[in-house]
């Protein structure tokens, strides 16, 4: 009965795991951003390093958004 207890009250503690790395998704959603924003200026930009980009800036997106709506349930 008490390690029922114990884990439930563990569970209510801790939060689900994408808090835990977002500082590294905020880093690297950063680093993204702002290399694309350089590389558009430059001549070596096309629709392919556009593509690429895209698909690895949107999960972090995706990820910072969660991690802003984990963050604002916890406060209220």
């Amino acid at each position: 009965m008490t390690d029922v207890m114990l884990n439930s009250a563990i569970s209510m503690i801790t939060t689900p795991g994408i808090p835990m790395y977002s500082s590294l998704i905020l880093i690297a959603l950063t680093a993204l951003l702002s290399l694309k924003d350089i590389l558009s200026a430059s001549k070596i930009w096309n629709k392919h390093l556009n593509n690429s980009f895209n698909n690895a800036i949107v999960p972090l997106l995706f990820s910072f958004i969660a991690i802003i709506v984990f963050k604002v349930a916890a406060i209220i």
